[in-house]
């Protein structure tokens, strides 16, 4: 091992670290106040369920740790240790085609992914979810999805990768322009077929026009957002989890409402309308255009220097490559990207709880009353068995939304405010 590599793997191991230490910090955190009911969930929770919520944040985290543990050691490993040397040699001469090649390539170490993560899966779907009362999936079920996920992601990444690699091999000093114009295309596209092609194959889509007046409501509240809800549907999502969810599906200013089943049966109607208008304010205020606009010229930026690093073989000299490849340099600049984009981790997010805040408040404004958002974050957290309690840094490091405890606060803080 040569002094890059030393300094590359200490780089890793530092990051590691360090977000072993955070999570660390966030349970000593619980350890201490986690007992203690928030003033804005008094006499929402009891301390049977404050127990329980405890208890689930802490089993779920002792299970990353094991998952996260396994999954480094196994890349340090298949990168350090030698095996990506021989993986990529062994592929190498499977075939003389450049495209046939790379689909092999990445395809395999998928598929590898997929089948290491099954007893992860498994254990926390049946064990720790089952234990919590999450848990509704059967066997059967969780093999056909596993089946059906295969298979589409085999077939995504075969047009993906065969149109990529295309571009790649036929355009050697533009592709980078026309690959990133390709998965910019291909990705809203997925965005507008996948609601009406993907999502079906895995839960039942019913329209709720039986719900009493609950359709015209949700319309009438979207209307004022500029937005036209073609229609309001319901999955089964029960059959698999007990969780609670609601999104919004579609391009421009045409939307599907989708609801979990379970979200129907726990939520009043104002409370789901609130939720809904929280989405919808994620539009209003161009969040979404937003994120969209500044991932592709992020995306822009790091693939044209992506397409100057894969020129050279400088990845191959410092890994110590033996055969040097195209695929095994994607591989090798993943890894090290991985390294050079995680001090931006905490911006992300940042921006991430400035929109929901954002939201929230669009949310207030234009149902007039904070209270049934507030209300309906209360029961999310319940139903969730949400961390009540995460260390500050650690939220202000990784959470993509503030706090549930703060987002009530700051909800009734308004509410007074506009009283």
């Amino acid at each position: 091992m040569n002094i890059e590599q030393i300094i590359l793997l200490i780089l890793y191991l530092a990051i590691v670290s360090f977000g072993y230490l955070m999570k660390f910090m966030n349970l000593q955190y619980l350890k201490i106040h986690g007992s203690t009911v928030p003033p804005e969930f008094d006499g929402h929770i009891d301390a049977a369920l404050l127990k329980k919520t405890r208890d689930y944040t802490f089993e779920h985290s002792r299970f990353g740790y094991v998952t996260s543990i396994f999954s480094n050691v196994v890349l340090i490993v298949f990168i350090f240790g030698g095996f990506l040397n021989m993986y990529n040699t062994w592929i190498n001469g499977t075939s003389q085609s450049f495209i046939i090649t790379g689909l092999l390539y990445f395809i395999i170490l998928s598929l590898a992914s997929t089948l290491l993560d099954i007893p992860f899966d498994l254990y926390e779907t049946f064990k720790i979810e089952n234990k919590y009362g999450f848990n509704t999936k059967t066997w059967k079920l969780w093999l056909i999805d596993l089946i059906k996920s295969l298979i589409i992601s085999i077939i995504l990444m075969g047009i993906i990768g065969a149109i990529g690699l295309w571009l790649i091999q036929s355009m050697p000093d533009t592709w980078w322009i026309w690959l990133w114009a390709f998965f910019l295309v291909f990705s809203l596209f997925l965005m507008y077929i996948s609601p009406y092609v993907i999502e079906p194959l895995f839960n039942k889509f019913t329209p709720i026009s039986e719900e009493d007046g609950l359709e015209e409501r949700i319309k009438e509240v979207m209307s004022k957002a500029g937005l036209k809800i073609s229609r309001v549907f319901k999955i089964d999502a029960s059959k698999r989890s007990k969780h609670t969810n609601a999104y919004f599906t579609g391009i421009g200013k045409v939307k599907r409402i989708i609801l979990y089943d379970t979200l129907l049966e726990k939520m009043s109607h104002s409370e789901i309308i609130s939720v809904l208008a929280h989405e919808a304010g994620h539009w209003k205020k161009k969040h979404i255009f937003k994120r969209i606009i500044v991932s592709e010229i992020i995306g822009f930026v790091s693939i044209y220097i992506a397409y100057r690093i894969l020129k050279s073989d400088i990845l191959i000299d410092v890994f110590q490559i033996s055969e040097s490849t195209f695929f095994v340099k994607v591989i090798l600049l993943s890894f090290v990207a991985g390294i050079v984009m995680f001090p931006f981790t905490p911006i992300g997010a940042y921006f991430s709880r400035k929109h929901e805040r954002e939201a929230d408040r669009f949310a207030c404004e234009i149902v007039e009353d904070p209270e049934p958002l507030a209300s309906a974050l209360i029961k999310l957290s319940k139903d969730n068995l949400a961390n009540l309690h995460p260390h500050p840094l650690f939220a202000r490091f990784y959470y993509s939304h503030p706090p549930v405890v703060e987002r009530i606060r700051e909800l009734r803080k308004w509410s007074k405010e506009a009283k």
